[in-house]
């Protein structure tokens, strides 16, 4: 039976992808992409809704299908301010998997952060672990939650620190293997990843995939 797939986070690095993989993808029939705006993109397969993510009543009804995808986030320089990141990364990705848990949608896969911890002294991976806590909770038959490094990809801004950062990680993880887990990885990789773990059988697993173990899973 075809599938249908819900996608948060479409316009990013990885969601960008992930939808150009679902269009090839023969096991899905229909992609539902939740966002603010367009991806401007024409395919049979995609049916968009824009949707205002501070009013659930008024989408939650639309999420439905048989997995849903999110690799939803922004920055602090994005965002502006705190409060607003937390929004973006936490409260919009988990009202919608809520909503979409409600909705008997069985399979979650989010695209979380290495060194996800609610318990972190630092702000970004506090907000990742509490989210992948908080969705632990939640009444899906599967959940797989992926750390991966720093994301390799054509980003539309330009990130000059992340971009020195990337090239820096790549030559230490080969000069030292015990850095691995800090290996870059390129957001295709992660978005095939996260395809194919959908497509484990429904299990009621919570899964935690932590970044050396997502490229083999693609």
């Amino acid at each position: 039976m075809k599938k249908t797939a819900l996608v948060l986070g479409a316009t990013g690095l990885v969601g960008s992808q992930l939808v150009s993989l679902l269009i090839e993808d023969g096991d899905f029939a229909e992609i539902k992409v939740f966002g603010r705006r367009s991806l401007g993109i024409e395919n049979q397969k995609i049916k968009e809704h824009i949707v205002d993510f501070d009013h659930p009543e008024s989408w939650k009804a639309d999420l439905n299908g048989d997995v849903l995808f999110s690799s939803l986030g922004t920055t602090i320089k994005k965002a502006g301010t705190k409060d607003n990141q937390y929004r973006v990364d936490f409260t919009y990705q988990y009202e919608v998997a809520k909503a979409a848990s409600e909705n008997k949608v069985p399979t979650f896969v989010l695209v979380s952060s290495l060194g996800a911890n609610p318990r972190s002294s630092i702000f970004y991976p506090k907000i990742k672990g509490e989210l992948d806590e908080a969705v632990k909770q939640l009444n899906f038959n599967s959940l797989y939650i992926l750390r991966p490094s720093a994301l390799v990809g054509d980003r539309q801004e330009e990130r000059v620190g992340e971009s020195v950062m990337i090239k820096v990680t790549s030559v230490a993880c080969k000069i030292f293997p015990f850095l691995k887990k800090y290996q870059p990885i390129p957001a295709e990789t992660v978005a095939a990843a996260m395809i194919n773990f959908s497509k484990q059988p429904k299990n009621g697993q919570i899964k935690v995939i932590d970044n050396p173990d997502i490229f083999p899973a693609a």
